[in-house]
């Protein structure tokens, strides 16, 4: 129930529980917090009953934990069960901007390489834009003062 309740916490809580309302009557109050608790779930329980009679028999399988939000869109937007998944998933690969990236990657690998077309266009532009000023000079004028 509460897992993140070690044991250093129950003999701190035990500790403060005497110290607070004595040996006398901590075992009074316990027993009344614990069937306080049980009441509760008692009544948990019997509204989740009532309200699957009310809803028929389709709905036997019914938890109210369902009806979190969160629960309520990873069961039903998520899971692709009704088709929002799958409209979701449509809509993050329209969105997705990698394979544009990848095109570009490999229309200006093969420009570099010297494998794409040499008509002078956005992939030459964008290569000589992203050679140092000195090499893109020797490329454009086809002299190169370094090869001797």
């Amino acid at each position: 129930m509460f897992p993140d309740v070690g044991p250093l916490k129950v003999i701190t809580i035990a500790v403060i529980g005497i110290l607070l309302l004595g040996p006398d009557k901590l075992p009074e109050v316990l027993q009344n917090a614990a069937r306080t608790v049980r009441r509760i779930r008692e009544f948990s329980g019997s509204a989740q009953q009532e309200i699957r009679s009310e809803l028929g028999p389709e709905f036997q399988d019914f938890d109210v934990r369902d009806l979190h939000p969160k629960t309520f869109v990873r069961k039903h937007v998520l899971s692709g069960d009704d088709g929002f998944g799958h409209a979701l998933s449509e809509i993050r690969d329209a969105l997705d901007p990698r394979p544009d990236l990848s095109d570009v990657a490999d229309t200006l690998r093969d420009a570099a390489s010297g494998n794409g077309p040499r008509s002078g266009g956005a992939a030459t532009l964008a290569i000589s834009l992203a050679k140092p000023p000195a090499v893109a000079e020797r490329t454009r004028t086809g002299f190169d003062p370094d090869a001797t």
